[in-house]
């Protein structure tokens, strides 16, 4: 697997496959980029080159005490892409991926960016009365506390068993069980609710390059319409609903989400 060094000195691994026009790929809290295998496959056989990024604290990359913010994460995808020398790419990511995409893009612009994908990530976890789809549960007046135990299981969306099938699936193409990060180091404590603090509504409302926002209908986090109301002040966006789909759409619903993910490619080529 092939490295990238960070402007603070931390040693980030990917994974590069294929030719063509470059995707990269940023999976969620805890989840390495192997988790991506089966979008990884299916972006190949479609003519693209694919950078997976396992983020700091994460898979096979180097897991400092220091770095655990969502403005670090966002600068060590504009680190990537330099060292990797690559330009005009499709940024997708799933959860906290997502948010480390918005927050690369409010650092550094959409100039080296040619579209993103978003999957079900809501651009605002708290709720307030202008923002209804937050995560489940978590207000202004309890963020400080409320991950204090780790992700609290909401009562919402679609039940754990219903994903064991899937899951399966992911190991049984990758030959191994995804290597998960633990979340209770206090780098990933910190990064948890450094991310639940975050607003990126202005970014996504102001990016000038087309995007897509993917919600699954029985989200374990959010309620989906996030995903419309995301792009309703910006006609560069689109947004699609995956049907009996929890929160890891990727993963809960390949197939529907590999369709969506490539109908959207190849409607911006």
């Amino acid at each position: 697997m092939p490295t990238v060094a960070t402007d603070d000195a931390v040693t980030l691994n990917y994974l590069d496959e294929g030719a063509g026009p470059v995707v990269v790929l940023i999976a969620g809290f805890c989840a390495p980029a192997t988790t991506w295998v089966l979008q990884q496959k299916a972006l190949v056989n479609a003519g693209y080159r694919v950078l997976a990024l396992d983020r700091r604290g994460h898979g096979a990359s180097e897991a400092p005490t220091h770095g655990a913010s969502m403005e670090r994460h966002g600068r060590d995808v504009a680190n990537l892409l330099a060292a990797v020398g690559v330009t005009d790419v499709v940024l997708i990511g799933g959860s906290m991926g997502a948010s480390t995409v918005w927050s690369y893009i409010s650092q550094f612009g959409t100039e080296h960016v040619r579209a993103i994908v978003s999957v079900d990530q809501t651009p605002k976890m708290v709720n307030s009365s202008d923002w209804k789809n937050g995560f489940y549960g978590l207000t202004e007046e309890n963020r400080t506390t409320f991950f204090d135990n780790g992700i609290p299981d909401t009562g919402h969306g679609l039940p754990k068993w219903k994903s064991v099938p899937s899951l399966l699936k992911l190991v049984l193409e990758l030959r191994a069980i995804p290597k998960i990060a633990s979340p209770d180091t206090p780098p990933m404590k910190a990064l948890l609710a450094d991310h639940a603090a975050q607003d990126w509504r202005s970014t996504i409302a102001g990016t000038d390059k087309p995007y897509l926002m993917v919600a699954g209908r029985e989200s374990q986090f959010w309620p989906a319409a996030h995903a419309s109301e995301s792009v309703d002040n910006n006609p560069r966006g689109r947004s699609v609903v995956l049907e009996k789909c929890g929160h890891a759409a990727n993963m809960d619903r390949p197939k529907e989400f590999n369709t969506a993910m490539l109908e959207f490619l190849d409607s911006i080529e």
